[in-house]
């Protein structure tokens, strides 16, 4: 099983390392990043679980870290997060199933299930 805060982690560092040694694409995805997941129309928490749903469908496991960890700091709600999951399933059908439980991983890792 992937560790997703330790591959969250050492996607920063080495996202940061990128951008200092290509600045200015990084930099510009940088900015179209955070104005695309900017609190507009959709709060910013929404859109980072429209983000996870696609990182499932396209089975992305960088991106599901990333946008399961920012949809946690924005404030999703484990059922939400869930809910999340089953809508990159119906987008990603077989292979997204898969995704779908690398993404559960990462939501339970972190956010863990409150006990019962």
């Amino acid at each position: 099983m992937t560790d997703y805060i330790a591959y969250h982690a050492r996607l920063d560092e080495r996202l940061a390392d990128l951008g200092r040694e290509l600045s200015a694409p990084m930099g510009g995805f940088a900015r179209l990043h955070r104005k695309a997941v900017d609190d507009g129309a959709l709060p910013a928490k929404v859109k980072e679980m429209m983000a996870l749903a696609v990182s499932i469908a396209i089975g992305c496991d960088g991106c599901i870290a990333y946008h399961t960890h920012d949809a946690v700091a924005a404030g999703a709600t484990r059922p939400e997060l869930i809910e999340t999951i089953g809508v990159g399933v119906l987008m990603g059908g077989g292979p997204g199933s898969i995704y779908a439980v690398h993404a559960l991983d990462a939501v339970d890792q972190f956010l863990p299930p409150e006990p019962a």
